[in-house]
């Protein structure tokens, strides 16, 4: 069948099997010429997760033990946030770290070592992971950690799936009093301002800033900051809300320069002081898009490429200036941008974040987008920083080997432990790791 991630580019033909337990993934490993590559809910935006053979974890997702005197939880790595978040937030447990949607597979996130609002503070999602198990090339089970297997651990986590097929894992919970956030939004005129901001709310659990991309001149990276804290109202229950859809794709010209600049200006101005406060739901502070289903559409059938990097703290207010500088000269940016400060890296060979500064956002694919990102990556590599490999559809090999030190590491570890040949996707082959 037809497939892609969640930027609807690429597009690849592949074989997805559903299998329904882990001794029947062993046989298909064992028993089907690969390579094989694994699947969750397919929100990794590029070719990730994409491969002639993928084997989908959504029929492996089960919760399998929980602690509640500990908040240990034992679930098969197809279960999602979604349905954590559903089975305990009202008993008083939630996510340490998660991405901006929740309709993410555990495996999905140990795999791109997903982060979220507060990794400044607390890191990445393999911080809460306490163990894996993981289906290697020769179909053996292995459970790894920090304590076993150590390197096959800090190489499955932002892995992208290239060590085998994550089977399932051991996280711990955070309790908590109430589904809702306190939430602050401030004002930033520019971009220093912005920078001012977060340094000053260093110490919230939560922080992300909206960026506006398009604007420039004094207004470079006019931003909206908001931070949160878990509130104490004891309320652990949410009112059923109503989701909407966008049914088809939508013409690809709605979206250009003018009603951007539009959408971003009208975006900016509704907070009309300096610092406003707000008593809000979890749902609606970290997945405000989960509201919208198919929200991928408003880009139209051609797709959207997704784009993130981080650079360090050193080249924060000179690199982000000048890379926001060109995005807006280029009238390609994007009403989807936000910015957020990253925290120390941590030991896994290919994860994301490094201490600095974070940019991410949406570009509709068109004439001129893909030599503009090649324009940018330059001056991503050029100020230290390196590239998010779950919105990555079309980083060169020289890039990703330049931007990531621990390739040549990563590599002997898959070697190690039979994952060359047994497990690959376009991206990996894209980057030179297959």
């Amino acid at each position: 069948m037809m497939t892609s991630g969640w930027g609807r580019y690429p597009r690849h033909s592949a074989s997805i099997l559903q299998p329904r337990t882990v001794p029947e993934v062993s046989r298909l490993i064992l028993g089907e010429k690969g390579p094989w590559i694994g699947r969750g809910m397919g929100r990794s935006y590029g070719d990730s997760a994409l491969a002639d053979q993928v084997i989908s974890s959504l029929q492996l997702n089960h919760l399998r033990s929980f602690n509640d005197k500990t908040g240990i939880l034992s679930c098969a790595a197809g279960t999602t946030l979604s349905e954590i978040l559903d089975v305990f937030v009202p008993r008083g447990w939630f996510l340490p770290i998660t991405p901006g949607t929740k309709f993410v597979s555990v495996g999905g996130a140990i795999a791109s070592d997903v982060h979220g609002k507060n990794h400044h503070i607390h890191g990445c999602f393999s911080e809460c992971i306490d163990s894996i198990e993981l289906l290697l090339g020769d179909g053996t089970l292995l459970s790894c950690s920090r304590d076993e297997h150590p390197e096959l651990f800090h190489a499955t986590c932002g892995g992208m799936g290239l060590t085998g097929i994550i089977c399932s894992a051991t996280l711990r919970l955070l309790p908590i009093e109430s589904a809702y956030i306190e939430q602050s939004t401030y004002k930033a005129a520019n971009l220093e301002a912005a920078f001012q901001l977060f340094e000053q709310h260093g110490n919230s659990t939560y922080s992300v800033a909206w960026i506006d991309c398009l604007a420039s001149g004094k207004a470079l990276g006019r931003s909206l900051l908001m931070v949160g804290e878990h509130a104490r109202d004891g309320r652990l229950e949410l009112p059923e809300t109503k989701t909407l859809s966008v049914p088809v794709d939508m013409p690809p010209a709605l979206l250009n320069r003018f009603s951007i600049q539009a959408f971003n200006t009208l975006y900016y101005q509704r907070i009309l002081r300096q610092e406003s406060r707000q008593h809000v739901s979890y749902e609606s502070f970290f997945y405000p898009l989960d509201g919208i289903q198919q929200w991928n559409r408003l880009y139209g059938k051609p797709g959207f490429i997704q784009y993130q990097f981080v650079i360090p703290k050193a080249a924060g207010l000179k690199g982000m200036s000048q890379i926001l500088e060109r995005i807006s000269a280029s009238h390609k940016g994007s009403f989807l941008a936000v910015l957020k400060s990253f925290g120390a890296a941590n030991n896994n060979y290919l994860s994301f974040p490094m201490e600095g500064y974070t940019l991410a956002l949406d570009f509709k694919l068109e004439p001129g987008l893909l030599e503009l990102l090649d324009e940018l990556d330059s001056m991503v590599l050029d100020h230290g920083g390196r590239f998010y490999l779950a919105k990555d559809a079309r980083m060169s090999e020289a890039t990703f080997k330049q931007s990531q030190p621990n390739w040549q590491k990563f590599q002997e570890i898959r070697a190690h432990y039979g994952a060359i040949g047994k497990f690959a996707s376009l991206q990996s082959r894209r980057l030179g790791l297959d």
